[in-house]
């Protein structure tokens, strides 16, 4: 699925969503960072939602190191009014996107949420996975995450090497498609 989202270099596509205003953004034409960070998200799930509060920590550690981040809503059938409700119920402080059509999801073979995908400066995939080992398993949190994985990947990267782990296994709400 990701392979055909690729350029012939390996680097994606800048493809174009819209934000939660409706205006168009493309995500991944950051010129100027060193690492652009998607994270799913769905509005209903509850593990995106405990994850609110760390993310927007995230967002405030490495936005000054060059790193963009938008927050992406992947519900297929979702509306932009709940989508706008949600982010600022939970005071994200990034960008919101909008992915009905799973443009984004496709591109960074995003299966939950919370799930996220960080692409280097040059559009290739670094890493793509769980923000924190928080969950063992979906309903199964451990009392405190012992790896962060989206810090280290955003750490290695922000230094110029690969992330430590290009791929782990998110736990999380399924995405689903509603057919589009």
């Amino acid at each position: 699925m990701l392979a055909a989202s690729l350029s012939a270099t390996g680097a994606a596509q800048a493809p174009s969503v819209k934000d939660l205003d409706g205006k168009t953004v493309q995500p991944l034409a950051q010129h100027g960072q060193r690492a652009t960070c998607l994270l799913f998200i769905a509005h209903d799930c509850p593990i995106s939602n405990q994850y609110a509060p760390e993310f927007n920590r995230i967002v405030k550690a490495y936005g000054p190191k060059k790193v963009a981040f938008y927050l992406v809503y992947c519900e297929a059938d979702g509306k932009p009014v709940d989508a706008r409700k949600h982010y600022k119920d939970f005071g994200y402080t990034c960008t919101g996107l909008l992915d009905p059509k799973h443009v984004l999801v496709k591109l960074a073979g995003a299966t939950v949420t919370p799930e996220a995908a960080v692409f280097d400066s040059n559009g290739h995939l670094a890493y793509h996975g769980r923000i924190d080992n928080l969950y063992i398993d979906f309903g199964k949190p451990r009392f405190a995450a012992t790896s962060h994985d989206l810090r280290q990947a955003l750490d290695a990267i922000v230094a110029g090497r690969p992330a430590p782990s290009k791929t782990t296994k998110a736990i999380g709400c399924f995405i689903y498609d509603s057919g589009r």
